[in-house]
């Protein structure tokens, strides 16, 4: 028998978005505007799009790498060259000259992103839309929070964040940059996305450019 205290599992990503789509079903109707954060959550925003009759588009942030330890995010950038530093980035070694050219290097990667994934149109606008901006779960909460911050400025009508699960931590550091969050599970012991998901492959860029195309 499973123990009261394991975390709930979602299936898949498609299981979390149709669980997402019930919570948010108050803006089926709206033509909101769901924007994925690739490459994970752009099956997701897709199916929710779907499901509440509402527009796809990809919000393009990238972390920031600490010194030598490449897989270790101590930060944040979205598009619009605004950018979100951890807590940690000083103890990781994090200069003011390595962060700037950190930002630089993730936002020519940004760059070659959207020419990639929107080629023969502009990226969706916001302004006075009502945005979902959905990833497949938050551990830091550093990506969504870039995103968050850069959509603010281009004034949507209303901001919502929704994910399938989240630590505590990164659920508290979202909700103050927007209207609604809607999170399914915030469990105490949170250590990775993946371990709420049986089936968790990684998302290609081959998939994405065809769920944007489609």
């Amino acid at each position: 028998m499973k123990p009261i205290d394991a975390p709930c599992v979602f299936k898949d990503r498609a299981d979390a978005a149709q669980q997402l789509a019930r919570r948010l079903h108050a803006y089926r109707g709206q033509r909101p505007l769901i924007l994925a954060i690739p490459r994970g959550a752009v099956p997701m925003g897709k199916l929710l799009a779907t499901l509440l009759g509402g527009d796809l588009d990809v919000v393009l942030v990238h972390k920031l790498r600490a010194p030598h330890q490449p897989e270790l995010a101590i930060g944040s950038v979205d598009e619009s060259g605004w950018s979100y530093l951890a807590p940690r980035a000083d103890a990781a070694g994090a200069a003011p000259a390595y962060v700037e050219a950190e930002k630089d290097l993730q936002l020519a990667a940004i760059r070659r992103r959207r020419a990639a994934y929107t080629p023969v149109r502009a990226p969706i606008d916001p302004a006075g839309r009502i945005v979902i901006v959905v990833d497949d779960g938050l551990a830091t909460g550093a990506t969504m929070l870039a995103a968050l911050h850069g959509l603010r400025q281009r004034q949507p009508a209303r901001l919502v964040c929704a994910v399938p699960v989240a630590s505590p931590e990164a659920l508290a550091r979202v909700t103050a940059l927007a209207d609604e969050v809607v999170c399914l599970q915030a469990p105490a012991g949170f250590a990775a996305v993946g371990q709420y998901y049986r089936s968790f492959p990684q998302v290609e860029d081959a998939e994405v450019l065809a769920l944007l195309a489609g």
